[in-house]
C-alpha cells in the first residue's frame, strides 16, 4: 500500500481532518501529516508522546480480540479535537478533526478504503 497516497485520501474525505498520518510500531511518523496551511495544536515533542502512548494503547486492545473481535477503530471525542486511530497491520492510521467533524460516516468510508 502507497501510505502516502493513502493519508491524502484519507485528508480528502471531509475538510474538518486536520491530520491523517501512519505512526509504525515504534511511534513514529513514516507517511501522510498535517494539512496544509494548518499548524499543529500540540507541541512537536508532544507529538512524540502522542504517538508512543497510540501505539501501546493499539496493541493493548489485542488483549481482547479473542473475545470482542479485532478492533476496527477507536475514538477519542475532545474539547479541541476527535482524534481517531485504525490499526493496520503493524502500524496505526492516526487522524484528528475539528469539532464538527462527520465521525458517523467518514470512520466506515476509511475502513472501506483499507479493505481494498
Amino acid at each position: 500500500m502507497d501510505y502516502e497516497k493513502f493519508c491524502k485520501k484519507v485528508l480528502e474525505l471531509d475538510s474538518k481532518i486536520r491530520f491523517a498520518g501512519m505512526i509504525n510500531e515504534k511511534g513514529r511518523l513514516f507517511a501522510g501529516g498535517m494539512r496544509e496551511g494548518l499548524k499543529p495544536l500540540e507541541d512537536t515533542k508532544d507529538d512524540e508522546m502522542l504517538f508512543m502512548e497510540l501505539v501501546l494503547r493499539t496493541k493493548m486492545r489485542h488483549e481482547f480480540d479473542h473475545v470482542l473481535g479485532s478492533v476496527k477503530f477507536a475514538m477519542s471525542y475532545r474539547e479541541r479535537a476527535i482524534v481517531m486511530s485504525f490499526p493496520v497491520d503493524e502500524n496505526v492510521l492516526l487522524i484528528s478533526a475539528e469539532q464538527g467533524f462527520d465521525f458517523t460516516n467518514v470512520p466506515f468510508k476509511i475502513l472501506k478504503i483499507l479493505s481494498h
